[in-house]
């Protein structure tokens, strides 16, 4: 029983969404963090320096990202998989949907993404793989990129892909 309720409570944790009406855009906490940090990327990127702000908010995206990424990974050394993949009964998903067991792979690749996203922001403006000059020029590519696979994980995550059932 305390392993259930102990599962659910990651659950919960797991699966914030903002109900918005942009919707998926911005459907959960990391999405929102990743887009206001590519918003906020435009600034460092012309200015040539980065500021206390971004710093601050780079760590809240850090933490929108770390606190799903873990209560994740401990559901899935539960036995839990991604919604898209998960067969709540006749072959739907808990939203309808055909089940999309390669779905599960795809979230976690995104989700490697991601991190790979935020480690590769804080290389560059730490002047670690480049002179920070010409880093941060790369930081709102990098960001977008971010926004981009953090939308897609919660996507992947809801919606089957083109070839439900295998």
């Amino acid at each position: 029983m305390l392993y259930a309720a102990g599962m659910e409570f990651l659950r919960l944790i797991h699966n914030v969404r903002f109900d918005t009406p942009l919707g998926i855009l911005l459907s959960n906490p990391l999405v929102a963090a990743s887009l206001v940090l590519f918003v906020w990327s435009l600034a460092p990127a012309i200015k040539g320096t980065v500021g206390r702000g971004f710093l601050i908010w780079l760590r809240v995206t850090w933490a929108a990202f770390l606190l799903p990424a873990v209560t994740g990974v401990l559901l899935a050394l539960g036995g839990e998989k991604v919604a898209s993949a998960t067969d709540a009964g006749k072959g739907l998903t808990r939203y309808g949907l055909p089940v999309d067991p390669s779905r599960n792979w795809e979230h976690w690749m995104y989700v490697a993404f991601v991190l790979g996203s935020l480690y590769l922001i804080e290389i560059l403006i730490t002047e670690r793989l480049t002179p920070r000059r010409i880093g941060l020029r790369f930081l709102p590519l990098v960001t977008f990129f971010m926004y981009g696979c953090a939308f897609m994980i919660g996507r992947v995550a809801v919606f089957p892909g083109s070839t439900p059932g295998t």
